[in-house]
């Protein structure tokens, strides 16, 4: 098909020549400088906790795999292990992982002012990401499963989340306040500017909801409904900074893995604005609807769902079409356009089947897995174009390329088992002999979530290994392409 359009662009449009075509007509260049001062350490310092709670969260992945596969899931105190293994894997690998991830693009995306700030926010976020760690090992409270944000109900572990939450909105308060300015006649590195400084704002406005919810619930609340509550608002707003964070992945890394994205810079950043625009509407709803109401969650769940979703579609449209008339990706450049497009397919599988939900079964967790990783992969991608130019070494190639993969197909597998079970009805949030495993069908389904699982573990790791590799062979040869600036 390509070399059909390419033949007829020679033939048909003789003053158009291939060589023009494939430079990209309207294409643009996105990419972001790296600055050479002490933001570029903060940036290290961020990119040193998201490692961190990667680690963690691998190791709480391997036994939640195990405490839900079949025949293995004996070998463990089921219910309870399964829950504590549970909680803190997701807020390590979601909670802090993002916005680990976000420190590292907003103290690249910043202004040289206010850096103590984001020391300040970087301690406080380490500190309270260590001692949700290590919490089950010494609190003994309920497991409460609440969306987005579950924890367990004791002093070590909220103790640690209230200070995680307090690093959190001072790097949000820093970011914000260091903005750097986008200008009149945009660029690429303009609209990706753009992108990063509406993630804060989103971010910003997670931050009310959950002010707001908490000084709104009232106080004769079940636990359990009490923390649902409370994180449920600024959950569904905390989407659409995630959601930027990957746009702005998407773009940078095409470009940078020879893409030509037919994506001009003011088009990106309305896209970026329609992905921020819904947003504002969160305080309109809370002034409507008490936030026990089940206007509110309702609201909240549909402002999510269409509002965050409709600058998508053009993106991936765009970034696609990019990849499929630009260069192909070679040396280095492999590894980004395998996080690139294992990415896009986690992330659309994930969307689709958010269509397709119906009940409350596993159905749910194949929908937010397939979203989650897409945008855990993006990151990923990110910090195998950022190393280099950070000062270390470039990551290994060949394994830097297989490890997207590995990992993208091991959640495949592990979304499509969960799909399966799904159609049998199993429930989420539930393990062992909860499962209620009764034909042989929901058994093979989990077993092949379990089977993906752990291929997604293996590649979760793998990516640590690499970057750690790089990190370790010592700093490379300082960058002075135009990559850095001060």
């Amino acid at each position: 098909m390509k070399s059909l359009l390419m033949r007829y662009v020679d033939t048909a449009l003789p003053g158009l020549k291939r060589s023009a075509w494939r430079a990209g007509l309207g294409a643009t260049h996105y990419e972001l400088a790296i600055p050479g001062d002490e933001r570029r350490a903060l940036a290290v310092g961020w990119l040193a906790l998201g490692l961190a709670s990667l680690i963690g969260a691998g190791v709480f992945s391997i036994l939640l795999v195990l405490a839900r596969t079949p025949y293995l899931q004996h070998l463990f105190p089921v219910v309870d292990f399964f829950r504590v293994a549970l909680i803190v894997h997701v807020d390590l690998s979601v909670l802090v992982w993002f916005l680990a991830l976000g420190g590292v693009l907003w103290s690249i995306n910043s202004e040289r002012r206010l850096v103590a700030l984001g020391w300040a926010a970087l301690v406080l976020g380490a500190a309270g990401a260590l001692q949700m760690s290590i919490a089950p090992f010494f609190g003994f409270g309920l497991s409460i499963m609440s969306n987005y944000v579950p924890v367990l109900d004791d002093a070590w572990f909220l103790g640690g989340l209230s200070v995680f939450g307090g690093g959190f909105f001072l790097l949000t308060v820093r970011s914000l306040a260091a903005v750097p300015r986008v200008g009149v006649r945009p660029d690429g590195a303009a609209a990706l500017r753009f992108g990063l400084n509406a993630a804060a704002v989103s971010a910003a406005v997670a931050l009310i909801a959950l002010a707001w919810s908490y000084a709104a619930l009232p106080g004769d609340l079940p636990r359990k409904g009490y923390f649902e509550v409370l994180f449920w608002g600024s959950g569904h707003v905390i989407q659409f900074t995630y959601t930027l964070f990957m746009l702005v992945a998407w773009l940078w890394l095409a470009s940078e893995s020879g893409a030509r994205v037919p994506l001009t810079p003011r088009v990106a950043i309305l896209m970026f604005s329609i992905a921020l625009v819904s947003v504002f509407l969160t305080p309109v709803i809370y002034l409507a609807y008490e936030v026990t109401s089940g206007e509110h969650r309702r609201l909240l769940t549909w402002l999510m769902e269409f509002g965050g979703g409709l600058a998508i579609m053009p993106v991936t449209l765009a970034v696609a079409l990019g990849i499929w008339r630009g260069d192909a990706a070679l040396g280095a450049r492999r590894p980004l356009r395998a996080a690139l497009v294992s990415s896009i397919v986690l992330f659309g599988v994930g969307g689709i089947i958010g269509f397709m939900i119906q009940g409350s079964n596993v159905r749910i967790p194949a929908h937010y897995h397939g979203c989650i990783i897409g945008v855990t992969l993006a990151l990923m991608g990110v910090v195998y174009l950022l190393l280099p130019r950070l000062g270390f070494a470039a990551p290994s190639v060949k394994l830097a390329t297989l490890q997207p993969y590995l990992y993208g197909f091991g959640q495949l597998l592990h979304i499509g088992g969960l799909m399966w079970s799904g159609g049998y009805g199993v429930q989420r949030k539930v393990a062992g002999g909860e499962q209620v495993l009764r034909s042989a069908g929901e058994i093979a389904g989990m077993g092949l979530m379990g089977l993906g699982g752990l291929i997604a573990v293996a590649g979760g790791l793998m990516f640590v290994v690499v970057v750690l590799q790089s990190m370790w062979r010592g700093r490379g040869v300082e960058r002075n392409d135009g990559n850095a600036s001060s």
